[in-house]
């Protein structure tokens, strides 16, 4: 924040979310304005008396909303909420990690949107018994809930939010601020009076804020030309802000960031956790690995030793079934030996056989 608005402005509450826009030409599809979690916190503006929802992504303002009574803080989900800002002609929706972040966060929009009415209400009171409007120049009458818009009120952290008059309708901004006091107009003439003055100011203001979007309309191109400058000067400020910060008392910047640290660390820790488990899951898968290699070794051992016991056992029986082959021979050999001396054996038997004949008859003739 500025170094006017530093002082008066102090974030109450914040929380991480992903953050989303309607889209303006559709009206029902979401788009994302942010790449990631970011931290969304809640502002709370001592002198003007109003909370505002603020979230930055680097040193862009991604939401710059500020609470009305006549807003609603809607749960969709159980973990998605959103709100509409009729100020800044969108609807903003929020994605929680959870759905405590989610009830959390709406329970604080009800409570700062209840303050925002009571602030209201006796806003209104004070000008009830004010002087007559008459007394007081134009340019002095604001809605008791529209802080001037200044430098300052545009700017956080030291950068500029790139809030071009398009952002803020001034319709719609006149909508807002006479739709709830309505009621309160019929009481006395003097009030009457009071809020005509009002709504001619605010239809005044009203007129010159659409022609100086007009003109900035027609002087776009030239103030793109001029951006690239400012924001150099803008960055280079930021860096000077950021160091004098760092050297003074404000530690507001220095909570934010360490609450958002902290998630970080705590993120972290979440996921050095699991990486832990997925370690020893792993080293446990390592141990199963080597005992699996152990037992493959012995395996491959024995299978070695099987092979030289099966190489022994086919050289023994080379060697059976050379001797048996040999002996096979030795065997045909020897029967055809015995064959032939089975014939000759016959033959002599033949022989002796007609010896024997012969003799018989030679001793019968003697």
């Amino acid at each position: 924040m500025g170094s006017t608005s530093g002082d008066q402005e102090q974030p109450i509450y914040s929380t991480r979310a992903h953050i989303f826009q309607i889209d303006p030409n559709t009206k029902k599809n979401w788009m994302p304005t942010s790449k990631h979690a970011v931290t969304v916190s809640y502002f709370y503006d001592s002198t003007r008396n109003v909370y505002r929802i603020i979230s930055l992504d680097g040193s862009k303002a991604i939401i710059n909303s500020t609470i009305t009574p006549n807003m609603t803080f809607t749960k969709t989900s159980h973990k998605f909420g959103q709100w509409a800002d009729s100020r800044a002609n969108t609807v903003y929706g929020l994605g929680f990690s959870s759905e405590h972040h989610l009830a959390k966060f709406a329970d604080k929009f009800s409570e700062y949107k209840e303050a925002a009415r009571m602030a209201k209400e006796k806003s209104l009171e004070k000008m009830e018994l004010a002087s007559s409007p008459s007394q007081e120049s134009p340019a002095d009458i604001h809605s008791p809930l529209t802080p001037p818009v200044t430098a300052d009120f545009c700017r956080i952290n030291g950068t500029g939010d790139d809030v071009t008059l398009s952002d803020v309708s001034p319709n719609s901004m006149l909508q807002s601020d006479l739709s709830p006091t309505t009621p309160t107009l019929a009481h006395s003439p003097t009030t009457n009076k009071h809020w005509e003055a009002e709504l001619a100011t605010l239809k005044s203001n009203n007129a010159k804020l659409t022609a100086a979007l007009l003109e900035s309309t027609a002087n776009v191109k030239q103030w793109k030309q001029q951006l690239a400058a400012y924001q150099e000067e803008a960055e280079r400020l930021h860096k000077r802000v950021s160091e004098l910060e760092s050297q003074s008392s404000q530690t507001n910047v220095i909570k934010s960031q360490k609450t958002e640290l902290n998630q970080t660390i705590e993120e972290l820790e979440c996921t050095l956790k699991a990486k832990e488990e997925e370690m020893v899951r792993l080293k446990e898968e390592v141990e199963n690995a080597k005992q699996l290699q152990t037992q493959k070794d012995e395996l491959t051992k024995k299978l070695e030793e099987t092979d030289l016991r099966n190489k022994e056992f086919e050289e023994q029986l080379a060697d059976l079934e050379q001797r048996l082959e040999s002996s096979q021979v030795d065997q045909e050999n020897l029967r055809k030996n015995l064959k032939t001396l089975l014939e000759i054996l016959d033959g002599k038997i033949f022989e002796l056989t007609e010896l024997r004949d012969n003799l018989s008859k030679l001793i019968e003739d003697s």
